[in-house]
């Protein structure tokens, strides 16, 4: 599978990319610098198109316009690049930040946040009238997520705990229950991190600190792992033609070549699978 840089920059922690379909773009953050970068692979070019404080997860709206989750608790809507409203969704993590977030088919939006010194990550559901629930608390990093091509399973993956868990999904309601592990990862390079869910039903897993990517398929077994010039590997989406392109983010951009000489760039793999159009969410503050 060949790996290409397509966009040589240096993120400290690139995260969250998220294909735009109705743009044919791109979209990440680089989470500490405040960043929501874009790049657009008709033309080749890329450039920040947002910058704030904090920004750790994007969601597309169904109007077009963008949800940026950010830290204390915070989501701003992203409006032909202005920040038209910023609402506190989640009071009780004002001392956090969020981290990987996604649309469900109804357009709510799971979404974590960081651990802090006093308590553990958490899992949160925001509805599309703003209003969140608790999912689950005392989570070691909750990171990336993704559907089982029928919606009927919702992938959540627990950094520190080595582990992708598998939970019953109920589309209606958006709740999640039946917790099951879907794979241990403690035999594989790194720490899992960002996921998505290819059109076959396969999981890819980036590594952080792991250098890699592996692919498993709907029973958790591994069936491919790709090697990438970063330690950090962060996140993966499709995106492109026919989501036949698979995007890779990273971080450690400011300590090459100790972090890999490719630490922090967004790489580009051609699986010989496509993906799914991801939800798009319909919060309305």
């Amino acid at each position: 599978m060949s790996v290409e840089r397509v966009v040589d920059c240096t993120c400290d922690l690139g995260e969250g990319p998220v294909w735009h379909t109705g743009e044919d773009r791109l979209y990440w953050v680089d989470i500490d610098a405040g960043r929501l970068h874009r790049f657009d692979p008709a033309t080749g070019t890329h450039d920040v198109a947002f910058e704030t404080r904090v920004v750790s997860g994007v969601t597309v709206q169904r109007d077009g316009s963008l949800l940026l989750f950010m830290d204390r608790g915070r989501v701003g809507h992203l409006v032909d690049g202005e920040l038209v409203t910023v609402e506190q969704v989640v009071e009780q993590d004002e001392e956090s930040r969020f981290n990987d977030v996604i649309a469900d088919p109804a357009g709510r939006v799971f979404c974590g946040t960081m651990p802090t010194d006093a308590r553990g990550g958490r899992l949160h559901h925001l509805d599309t009238d703003g209003a969140t629930t608790l999912v689950a608390d005392g989570v070691g990093i909750p990171n990336g997520m993704g559907f089982t091509r029928n919606y009927e399973s919702c992938y959540f993956t627990e950094t520190e705990a080595d582990t992708i868990y598998r939970y019953a999904y109920d589309e209606r309601t958006g709740e999640l229950s039946a917790r099951e592990r879907f794979v241990t990862t403690s035999d594989t390079p790194g720490l899992p991190d960002g996921m998505t869910v290819d059109a076959a039903g396969g999981v890819w897993s980036a590594r952080w600190k792991g250098g890699c990517v592996v692919r498993y398929d709907a029973s958790g077994t591994e069936v491919d792992r790709v090697d990438l010039p970063a330690e950090k590997v962060t996140s993966v989406a499709f995106g492109g033609p026919g989501l036949g392109r698979l995007y890779v983010t990273t971080g450690g951009g400011s300590a090459r070549p100790e972090e890999g000489t490719g630490a922090g760039a967004l790489f580009r793999l051609d699986p010989d699978v496509a993906g799914r159009p991801e939800c798009r969410s319909a919060v309305d503050f």
